[in-house]
């Protein structure tokens, strides 16, 4: 098993490749709207998986993820000898491509906050100028007339031993 110091540097160092090489010299149409956004490479170095996402061509375009990941699997050959040739390692990782789900995920979770924002919201505005059920202070406070039939002052404490 490698360092896993070496293997973090080698996932960056093939996430820059790959990501070079998808922008500069693959000239694959659907691969022009495809980010490498992470690459894990597993503990002896013979495998890499390259996370990627998929952006429209404006925004109200929908992402052609079927197109990319075509693309992708198509330019895996010379990806992965570009890999070779720039990272210098006896034996080049197998590469393969996960779409990435993080936006989607985060851009639900910014659903689920809106929502918990807008509830929060409601309910302050219920709770304007509404009053408690009870006394102000529902706690008893002795005061200097509550004294015991037998002399002694009451603690507040109602516990017996």
């Amino acid at each position: 098993m490698a360092d896993p110091a070496r293997a973090r540097r080698l996932a960056k160092r093939i996430g820059t490749v790959v990501a070079t090489a998808i922008e500069f010299e693959i000239k694959d149409p659907p691969l022009a709207f495809v980010t490498v956004t992470d690459t894990k490479v597993t503990g002896d170095l013979h495998d890499a998986t390259v996370f990627y996402t998929v952006r429209g061509a404006t925004l109200q375009d929908e992402p052609d993820f079927d197109g990319a990941a075509a693309a992708l699997d198509r330019a895996r050959g010379i990806l992965r000898s570009k890999v070779g040739a720039a990272t210098g390692v006896r034996f080049t990782p197998t590469l393969s491509f996960v779409l990435d789900k993080v936006p989607e995920v985060s851009a639900h979770m910014e659903a689920l906050l809106a929502r918990a924002r807008a509830a929060d919201a409601d309910l302050a505005r219920i709770r304007e100028g509404a009053e408690p059920a009870g006394d102000a202070d529902p706690y008893r406070v002795p005061s200097d007339n509550d004294a015991e039939p037998d002399g002694s002052e009451d603690t507040g404490d109602d516990r017996r031993n």
